[in-house]
């Protein structure tokens, strides 16, 4: 503490901004292997990751508009520096796909970093060292962007080019040089191509400019005109086939929005208004302290700069208004504007600890490091949590492992869609077997088009979505029929029903009955041992948030069933 005093204070500044650093990396990376060689998160596995192994050997379309590509040609660019070339990262994939997976998540990761930095150099424009600081260590411990930077999704890494434009437009609302206008509109352009909703920050730029002195019309249009341009530029540089192949990017766009407006198959929804629901997703998210401290930054800020009012508060609430009209809601979408989030709770911490400085003097150290404290306790101990958690075995690794040690290969295996299709492979070592899949296959629920009844295909998965509208109780004695005598359910499945009853009785049904019917012979469990189970939440069923989970994963839970041809198959 003595050395850390006698450094000049820059130097002290950069030695705590560096500290913080350091630990936003290291809550970053613990637990980023979670689950790998299996990737459980439903858009981690089928988005970005397959995409940028596709771009390699091809032109450069990633026919594929539903997500901007940004972040999959950023990992393209990576796997291909990496491995050199499609086909040994093809091989990579297919014998060792941790490694694969895990590239992408460090690089999340680093985005997500970056992104504390970039928060710091905002804060530092628009306020002050101390605001800037405690600002990048909410955002370095804040739950949300933590579990987020573990994941290979684009969430976390939209926040780097929707910071630097954030930045430039802190620089032109300061009164800022012609530059500063080419450096926003290029972050926009990126921010908006890596995840559409990250042009949100045009609203923070739009406010920076009016705010500029008038007086010379012709300038400002000039390097309004300028912003544009070079945001126009910046997304069709980083999304080029949004142009060559407008027809397909138009779709994408559309079957976007079509899935974000409809509620409808999103069965075990838990709230009924998604503002709301982002309301709440603050308070766990970057927590109550932090989620209560920017809103009164409002008022405060009304009373004393409303400039910065106007800067920030139209893109919150805009935002806020536009995600909690859609029809389906995840905590994740948030993340556009948690640095907002960050910035006006550290500023309502600092303006308090002020306050409380100018009648007590002696306060003014304590009562920072007091706000700093309230601010982040909460984010850092749900992260260390994450970090403890995820660096644990999921539970749909141990309950496979325990399938490999006690069902013979062949075997017909129910499994419902808590897992990749990769689940029921030995990845690196595919089982000849008839249908390629250890234990006979995924069994696939259909409906004949002649006569209307249930009948099985093998090989495939059906949908996380509609699987729960397709169970009823006739199932269990149909599975023992076709020689389907292990059922494998999971939490994220079955919870969806229990917390929607009405929409799926006959789901209720069926899980009645497979319990009555069936001889449960394992349990995974991913609680705390006599810890009350977590309710089936779309966002807490899947990032383990409360302190309930002592590892990843649903419950998994794997039943006998002894009936028809079942009877003889040996345990």
């Amino acid at each position: 503490m003595n050395a850390l005093r006698r450094l000049p204070p820059r130097a002290r500044w950069g030695t705590a901004l560096g500290a913080i650093l350091v630990l936003a990396l290291l809550l970053r990376l613990w637990g980023i292997k979670s689950g790998l060689p299996y990737v459980y998160d439903t858009d981690e596995d089928q988005h970005f990751v397959p995409h940028a192994i596709a771009l390699l050997g091809h032109e450069g379309n990633p026919n594929y508009f539903d997500n901007p590509p940004a972040y999959s040609y950023l990992l393209a660019i990576v796997y291909e520096l990496y491995f050199g070339g499609r086909a040994a990262l093809s091989h990579a994939f297919a014998v060792n796909p941790t490694e694969v997976w895990v590239i992408a998540r460090v690089i999340t990761a680093v985005l997500g970093v970056l992104a504390v930095w970039l928060l710091y150099l905002i804060a530092q424009r628009l306020f002050d060292r101390r605001v800037a600081l405690l600002s990048a260590a909410l955002m370095a411990v804040a739950f949300l962007p933590v579990f987020y930077s573990k994941l290979a999704l684009n969430d976390v890494p939209t926040l780097v080019p929707l910071e630097v434009s954030l930045w430039a437009s802190a620089a032109i609302l300061r009164g800022g040089r012609r530059r500063y206008y080419a450096l926003a509109g290029l972050g926009l352009g990126v921010a908006a191509a890596t995840k559409y909703t990250g042009g949100i920050v045009i609203l923070p730029l739009v406010a920076a400019i009016w705010f500029q002195d008038r007086a010379d019309r012709r300038t400002l249009a000039r390097n309004t005109a300028l912003a544009a341009a070079v945001a126009v530029l910046a997304f069709v540089i980083c999304d080029p086939y949004s142009l060559l192949a407008f027809t397909a990017f138009k779709a994408g766009l559309a079957i976007q929005g079509a899935e974000s407006a409809a509620a409808s198959g999103k069965l075990g929804l838990t709230h009924g208004s998604g503002v709301l629901y982002y309301l709440w997703t603050a308070t766990w998210g970057v927590g109550w302290v932090p989620a209560i401290a920017a809103v009164l930054a409002i008022p405060w800020l009304y009373l004393r700069e409303r400039r910065l009012l106007a800067f920030f508060l139209p893109a919150l609430v805009v935002y806020l208004l536009f995600m909690g009209l859609q029809g389906r809601y995840f905590g994740r979408w948030l993340m556009p504007v948690v640095p907002i989030i960050c910035i006006l709770a550290a500023y309502t911490a600092i303006a308090a600890a002020d306050t409380l400085a100018s009648r007590l003097p002696r306060l003014a150290l304590p009562a920072a490091l007091l706000a700093g404290a309230l601010l982040c306790a909460q984010g850092l101990g749900y992260s260390i949590h994450s970090g403890l958690a995820n660096s644990r075995p999921d539970t749909r690794n141990i309950a496979r492992a325990w399938l490999v040690a006690h069902i013979p290969i062949g075997t017909r295996v129910v499994i419902e869609p808590v897992v990749p299709e990769e689940w029921g492979l030995d990845i690196g070592h595919p089982l000849a077997t008839h249908n390629g899949y250890r234990w006979g296959g995924f069994p696939v629920l259909r409906k004949n088009e002649l006569d209307g009844r249930l009948a099985l295909d093998q090989g495939a998965s059906v949908t996380i979505e509609n699987y729960e509208h397709l169970l009823k109780p006739a199932l269990i004695p149909f599975y023992e029929a076709n020689g389907f005598c292990y059922v494998v359910t999971g939490s994220q499945q079955y919870g969806r029903a229990l917390v929607d009853p009405a929409a799926v009785p006959q789901a209720i049904a069926y899980y009645r009955a497979l319990a009555r019917d069936g001889k449960l012979v394992y349990e995974s469990s991913p609680y705390a041992r006599g810890a009350k189970g977590v309710e089936f939440n779309f966002d807490w069923a899947f990032d383990y948030y409360p302190l309930a989970y002592v590892r990843p994963g649903p419950m998994v839970k794997i039943f006998r069933l002894s009936g028809g041809g079942c009877a003889n198959v040996r345990s």
